[in-house]
């Protein structure tokens, strides 16, 4: 089952989409800067292997729901995502705001 709602902070609209996969859950929040995601997200291959594309991404590790996924540290983030002044730490919701 695939779930996508929109999430508000600060006044800000983000999509939430949630995909229900046997034994796993992937999360993502996005907007169309960059997104934030599960601990599926594999962050060494996008500023690796898809440098070229200048991805906007966080990964937080640990997570079960979108709620907990926007108040949850992120455990790693892309390069271009650095450059907007996420940094590693940083609550999911927070980062977020920084793409807008």
């Amino acid at each position: 089952m695939v779930t996508i709602e929109p999430v508000v902070i600060n006044g800000y609209t983000f999509i939430a989409t949630t995909v229900n996969l046997p034994k796993t859950t992937l999360l993502t929040v996005s907007n169309d800067n960059g997104y934030i995601m599960c601990g599926a997200l594999d962050v060494s291959l996008l500023n690796d292997k898809l440098k070229d594309r200048k991805i906007i991404a966080g990964r937080a590790v640990g997570v079960k729901t979108i709620e907990q996924l926007l108040e949850a540290p992120l455990e790693s983030i892309t390069i271009q995502a650095e450059q907007i002044g996420i940094e590693k730490g940083m609550m999911g919701k927070d980062a977020l705001l920084k793409m807008i």
